[in-house]
């Protein structure tokens, strides 16, 4: 319970610190998600064209 109240204490507590890992979470999801579709896509067309 200790590493919880840890993570809560350091992120979520605060609005601004909650509204950030949220955005931060965001992009990089977002990033990690184009760069996977990328890939799959290469992948699948590979040797085509």
């Amino acid at each position: 319970m200790s590493f919880l109240n840890f993570v809560y204490r350091l992120l979520f507590r605060r609005t601004s610190t909650f509204t950030l890992n949220i955005v931060v979470g965001a992009l990089v999801f977002k990033r990690a998600f184009d760069q996977g579709a990328d890939a799959l896509f290469e992948h699948l067309n590979q040797g085509k064209l």
